[in-house]
């Protein structure tokens, strides 16, 4: 990883990915970067490397819900196309926890919550979505917390 931001890595991988002709990848680069504009006009703001995760993460959690739909309706083709995406937008995530830190961030948050009930769970969720953003699936995660509350 460089120091550059992400946005501007983003920018160079694009050039690269011209450069290279590697046609899938300069595609799936251009489409995080329409999404990456696209909120920027629509707040009004640059994004920062967190903002940039968060973007990321929501085309993840799109390909996925595409991918599900695509291998229903036997498209298998087009259930391909959305996993080579998905390959070259977790490039640009941070490393994925692992289930013991995972299990860990959720028994912190938890208790740092005194969440007691599945009412509580919203507070759980608060504390740890800025913790697992781009770094965990965030509807598994809300599972295991669901279960842990009792629900």
């Amino acid at each position: 990883m460089s120091d550059l931001p992400l946005k501007e890595r983003i920018q160079t991988d694009v050039k690269t990915a011209m450069k290279s002709g590697d046609k899938t990848r300069l595609g799936t680069l251009r489409l995080i970067l329409a999404a990456i504009k696209q909120r920027e006009v629509d707040e009004r703001i640059e994004l920062a490397d967190a903002d940039v995760v968060a973007v990321l993460d929501k085309m993840l959690k799109q390909r996925r819900e595409s991918i599900s739909q695509y291998e229903k309706g036997a498209r298998q083709d087009l259930a391909d196309i959305e996993r080579a995406e998905i390959d070259v937008i977790q490039a640009y995530l941070p490393q994925p926890l692992s289930e013991a830190e995972l299990t860990t961030l959720i028994e912190d948050a938890l208790h740092q919550s005194a969440a007691a009930a599945i009412g509580d769970m919203g507070k759980v969720m608060a504390i740890l979505k800025p913790l697992l953003q781009g770094r965990a699936d965030l509807a598994a995660v809300s599972k295991t917390v669901r279960a842990r509350l009792g629900a």
